[in-house]
């Protein structure tokens, strides 16, 4: 049989170069549409011509594209506000909360970047936020987040804690700083892990082993080794942070005894937090009970919160930086109690190499302290 070209007198390479070209110019005159249908929208209704109109319409399509857009650009401009409450309506939600408190049984707290933006470290959705910026095409700096050193509002938590006041901690943050103020292992539950812990996940019950310098320098996503190995097995010890852009990879989130303090809890403080996270974790919420026999829900944050599942009218929300609901009790950060220093497990004379981070430094008071005095960097350990 014998094979005719479809198309004659006309080179192939020339058909190709034309429909390259015909697709380039009506993408182009599809984003001046865009552009000019975006002009005509933002005009307010009452001086768009009838001309303007008669173009609206015949673009429904892209115009209704566009309004999605619009919305969804302002929903997450609402998002990133932070609006303050003014003077009065927050004394008056404190007073509650402060009563609230007093008479709760079982309090759990949950915690996320917002409790830290004190200690210099950035928070993911403020307007200056990790993730608005890259959300925006920007770079974020990397910093060592190792040099930070608790806040009020972490030593506060602690202070309840020790009082009995609060049963649990539930915290998004991986910059150990509640472990760093003295909240002990068993208190805490860290939903994205700790900058200074390594685990064994060979081992029968994953083992943990607290470092004095950040351990992801050469983690990122889905790459979680160390190179350093673990003291019992031998087995390759790993990260515990859930890097930006995936999901948990360790059986379960470190210390993950939230769900358990929550059933108990009649109070849940949420600080912090834009809840984006946390609230697909639906065990931390109570929903499997009635709604009038689920824990109080404070929530305090700056920005507006989302919650689906719930009626606005179920919790109250304090628009306030953390800062200003630190309670009048005496809770500064001493260095010298820091429980890291104790904890912290050195590493074999192999593995000095293993890293380039600086360690951070005990005061001097533990500098001169007895070489007798056991470091345990274990999940057993207790502060």
């Amino acid at each position: 049989m014998n094979w005719k070209p479809l198309f004659t007198g006309t080179a192939p390479n020339d058909i190709i170069i034309g429909y390259k070209k015909r697709g380039a110019e009506q993408r182009e005159t599809k984003t001046r549409n865009k552009l000019c249908l975006g002009k005509l929208l933002q005009k307010a209704e009452a001086k768009r011509t009838q001309e303007d109109r008669a173009l609206l319409q015949e673009h429904q399509d892209t115009v209704q594209e566009l309004s999605r857009r619009q919305s969804r650009r302002s929903l997450l401009k609402r998002k990133q506000e932070e609006v303050f409450d003014d003077a009065e309506s927050l004394k008056a939600k404190v007073k509650q909360l402060e009563e609230a408190l007093q008479q709760a049984k079982h309090v759990v707290i949950y915690t996320g970047a917002g409790i830290s933006t004190a200690a210099s470290i950035p928070d993911y959705r403020g307007p200056s936020g990790v993730w608005t910026q890259l959300q925006k095409g920007r770079s974020v700096s990397a910093s060592d987040l190792s040099r930070a050193e608790p806040t009020l509002t972490h030593m506060c938590i602690w202070m309840l804690h020790k009082v009995k006041m609060v049963e649990h901690v539930v915290s998004q943050n991986c910059d150990g700083l509640h472990l760093r103020s003295g909240l002990p292992r068993h208190a805490v539950s860290e939903l994205h892990g700790n900058m200074f812990i390594e685990v064994c996940d060979c081992c029968s019950l994953a083992r943990e082993c607290i470092r004095l310098f950040d351990v992801t320098e050469r983690t990122a996503l889905h790459r979680h080794g160390m190179g350093r190995l673990c003291p019992h097995c031998r087995a390759q010890l790993r990260d515990t942070i859930v890097h930006f852009g995936e999901r948990g990879t360790l059986e379960q989130p470190l210390n993950w005894k939230g769900p358990e303090a929550t059933q108990r809890a009649d109070l849940i403080l949420c600080l912090g937090s834009s809840l984006k996270v946390l609230k697909k974790y639906t065990c931390l919420w109570c929903m499997n009970r009635p709604a009038n026999k689920r824990p109080k829900l404070y929530i305090v944050n700056l920005q507006v919160i989302f919650l689906d599942s719930l009626d606005s009218s179920s919790y109250i929300f304090i628009r306030s930086s953390c800062r200003l609901l630190i309670l009048p009790i005496i809770c500064t950060n001493n260095r010298s109690k820091d429980p890291i220093f104790s904890l912290a497990k050195p590493l074999s004379p192999q593995e000095q190499k293993s890293h380039t981070r600086e360690e951070i430094a005990p005061p001097a008071a533990l500098e001169d302290a007895s070489p007798d005095t056991p470091a345990d960097g274990e999940a057993t350990a207790t502060v």
